[in-house]
């Protein structure tokens, strides 16, 4: 994939952004799992999911082909 001209700093600050929340929502999982707060877990678990589905989208926006592993 030719990257000329796709990776600005929009760019790369989006995907910082995207990378935090990310973060952030993997971190409260992991507060979930340490503490055993099933209830929690599971809406922590949908926000991870969305946070990881931006970051997807986000990259197949700017023409990324990301492989579904097998």
């Amino acid at each position: 994939m030719d990257l000329t001209g796709v990776c600005d700093d929009h760019v790369l600050t989006r995907y910082r952004e995207l990378l935090d929340a990310e973060d952030a929502a993997f971190d409260a999982l992991e507060h979930d799992c340490e503490d055993g707060d099933r209830a929690r877990w599971e809406v922590d678990v949908a926000a991870w999911e969305r946070a990881l589905t931006k970051k997807v989208v986000f990259l197949q926006g700017l023409g990324f082909e990301l492989p579904v592993p097998a």
